[in-house]
């Protein structure tokens, strides 16, 4: 079965808030895949557990339509009301939660034009078979039923359609200015380490090696995997904390002993700002996210 995690209103703004999405340069990466294997036009993108929709922003200029869909209407939520570009409208989908969602936005918001925001689960996609020209996930594939989501984007997939399943590891990078990257490194390893024990069972030892995996069981002859490509990005020290209590391991600690988590990031910000000799977590620091990604083309007479 799927899990259903970052669907609280406070977790779903952190995720919002925080998270470093993908790069223009990974985006681009996909989409050269797609044109190389399949060609433009490029009609319809699928963003499967699109969260609030960062990702699902970036691959809206490309796409004649794309289809975000989640599990969680806080996140749908957030999507909406941080997507209102007059050229945009949402479709109604069949989903009471959803319905009212939508209706709260006003009478504009009742045709389907360039991008709609559906709440369904990965593994059953409202799409007609062979139909979509992309499906991606972004940093929610290893939360889904693997097997399953993967059999239903072959599904979905048009002949030479292509699949984009893109996350990121653990290896966070700091720095700032003159002082010592390994310090600041070392002090967010605390972090990580005192995590563990809340790290869901269902994404294993290393999330990583679920994509790899994954790629290795895909059957089809044009592929691609790559492990290591940075995204980088400045923001305030409190960002970078933010970031850090939107991990799911985070919220699960601060459900089950709130001052503990509390405690934890507060020592963990405090510790950083001694190592950066500043006085404040407003100051910038250098965060460095490695993403990995796979890239997969279904066959044209699969």
């Amino acid at each position: 079965m799927a899990y259903r995690l970052f669907e609280g209103k406070k977790h779903a703004a952190l995720y919002l808030k925080y998270r470093v999405s993908p790069s223009d340069h990974l985006i681009q990466q996909v989409l050269g895949f797609l044109e190389k294997q399949k060609g433009r036009p490029f009609e319809l993108a699928v963003d499967v557990g699109c969260g609030s929709g960062q990702g699902t922003l970036l691959l809206a200029k490309h796409f004649a339509s794309v289809v975000g869909t989640d599990v969680s209407p806080a996140q749908l939520e957030l999507a909406l009301q941080h997507a209102q570009q007059a050229n945009i409208t949402y479709r109604l989908c069949p989903d009471d939660r959803l319905l009212e969602l939508i209706g709260r936005q006003g009478s504009r918001h009742t045709q389907c034009t360039q991008r709609t925001l559906r709440e369904c689960v990965a593994e059953e996609l409202p799409f007609a078979d062979s139909s979509v020209d992309l499906v991606t996930a972004m940093t929610a594939f290893h939360w889904f039923d693997r097997p399953r989501f993967l059999q239903e984007a072959h599904r979905v997939l048009k002949p030479r359609g292509c699949l984009a399943l893109l996350s990121y590891t653990m290896d966070i990078e700091l720095s700032y200015r003159d002082c010592c990257a390994h310090t600041l490194n070392q002090v967010s390893q605390e972090f990580y380490a005192a995590l563990k024990p809340y790290r869901n069972p269902h994404l294993g030892p290393s999330s990583i090696d679920l994509y790899r995996a994954a790629y290795e069981s895909i059957p089809y002859p044009d592929k691609e995997w790559q492990e290591c490509v940075w995204v980088r990005r400045t923001m305030p020290l409190s960002s970078y904390m933010g970031m850090l209590e939107s991990f799911s391991s985070y919220q699960i600690l601060l459900r089950d002993d709130p001052q503990k988590a509390t405690d934890l990031s507060q020592d963990i910000c405090q510790k950083l700002m001694s190592a950066m000799q500043v006085t404040s977590a407003e100051a910038e620091v250098g965060v460095a996210v490695k993403y990995f990604y796979l890239l997969a083309c279904k066959p044209q007479d699969a």
